[in-house]
């Protein structure tokens, strides 16, 4: 069984992967916007190519169907997400004036960190995954083995944003998707897994955190650093007790006007902003109110189109009246003023003890879509954090003793 759980590809795990949605390097952030908005994924691929892509209809596509390539002409360099577009939104510059701002290629969202994204070929090993994902890459982009046929392509029209080249599709692998495979087989890691986290020493406690009352502004470089990580930043008492926590996977299911509630409210005012009932009517106001008090008057037409696109009106000139109808939800789906299966992530931490066994802890990451747990005592007091990561390493280690 051993030997067999090695021999896996990574064609394996695609199984059943969806195509990734993309965009030219060379696009936009408002176009990388809408992509987001109507995407399943919290984050879509930026590619660059050096010659014209033509989709199978022959004409020229920004993102993705390249009938005659070299792969090395044409490349994932990154991939961007809502929380990309928060965070740059942040800067004072760009509140200003983010109609702006917002025209600016999305090449200047792409962090300057080499290896986050790595192009890998479908032979890939397991073990050679594992090792690409500790080295720092988040994730994989693999080839889908499944071509598309002439014929199928004739009559097919692909989607603009599905990058496709020579017939193959692309998708990524990424740590959560490897754990989820060593999870099937965790019987073969047997007593490992059973083991607690804080036996196993994998208690992280190089952690980002801010103060409930501080404000959320204070976090914005926490935020980035977080995103390039898959962590979080906890949100704590006075006396270093976990309450909850910004998420860069929470603030993906928001829009890009949440920018204005990071700039304006409290870390503890933004959780409750930004959990997935929407934020409370109270807080609008409060963002509004201080948004004009700053002359930021941008980001305070821009924040009240958004609310006014919700079925609400957040109007300066009568800010005591409110609309009777509810504030559109934080999720990304609000905005349609439709729902979808999707998880929409809640502010709340998800957390677990430090003798929490690593299967368990490894079950409560998967089944909350997060990358981490927060470790903490029974009296609430943050002791630190396990992430995907640092399974990986526990896994790594007992694969060399049966390879």
């Amino acid at each position: 069984m051993a030997v067999r759980l090695l021999s896996h590809e990574l064609s394996d795990l695609c199984l059943g992967k969806p195509a990734l949605r993309s965009l030219s390097v060379t696009s936009t952030i408002a176009e990388a916007l809408e992509v987001l908005k109507t995407s399943d994924d919290n984050f879509v691929s930026v590619w660059s190519c050096d010659h014209k892509a033509k989709t199978s209809s022959g004409f020229e596509s920004a993102a993705g169907f390249c009938d005659n390539y070299d792969d090395d002409d044409c490349r994932c360099v990154g991939k961007v997400c809502m929380v990309d577009v928060i965070c740059y939104l942040c800067k004072d510059e760009n509140l200003v004036s983010p109609s702006v701002a917002l025209k600016e290629p999305v090449s200047v969202l792409l962090p300057k960190i080499p290896g986050l994204v790595l192009h890998v070929e479908p032979s890939c090993s397991l073990l050679e995954a594992i090792d690409l994902i500790l080295e720092g890459a988040q994730n994989l982009v693999v080839p889908i083995k499944t071509k598309l046929s002439n014929k199928r392509k004739q009559h097919q029209k692909p989607s603009p944003t599905v990058t496709v080249h020579k017939g193959r599709e692309f998708c990524w692998l990424t740590q959560e998707d490897v754990i989820r495979f060593l999870l099937s087989s965790i019987g073969l890691f047997s007593p490992v897994p059973a083991f607690s986290i804080d036996t196993l020493g994998i208690i992280s406690s190089e952690i980002l955190t801010i103060e409930y009352h501080s404000p959320a502004s204070a976090a914005i470089g926490a935020i980035s650093r977080t995103l390039v990580d898959q962590t979080s930043v906890a949100v704590v008492d006075s006396e270093g007790c976990l309450i909850g926590e910004i998420s860069p996977f929470t603030l993906a299911c928001c829009d890009e006007t949440v920018a204005a509630a990071v700039k304006t409210l409290s870390s503890g005012d933004l959780m409750a902003y930004i959990d997935c009932g929407g934020p409370p009517e109270d807080l609008v106001r409060v963002v509004s109110s201080r948004l004009k008090e700053r002359n930021l008057n941008g980001m305070l037409e821009h924040f009240s189109m958004s609310m006014s696109y919700g079925g609400f009106s957040s109007s300066s000139s009568d800010e005591e009246s409110m609309a009777a109808s509810p504030l559109p939800r934080s999720g990304r789906y609000s905005r349609s003023m439709s729902y979808s299966a999707r998880m929409v992530r809640r502010a709340e931490a998800i957390v677990c003890h430090p003798k929490s066994s690593l299967v368990a802890v490894m079950i409560q990451a998967i089944s909350h879509r997060v990358n981490y747990v927060w470790v903490i005592e029974d009296d609430c007091s943050l002791v630190g954090i396990v992430t995907f990561s640092d399974m990986l390493k526990v896994f790594r280690e007992h694969l060399e003793t049966i390879a």
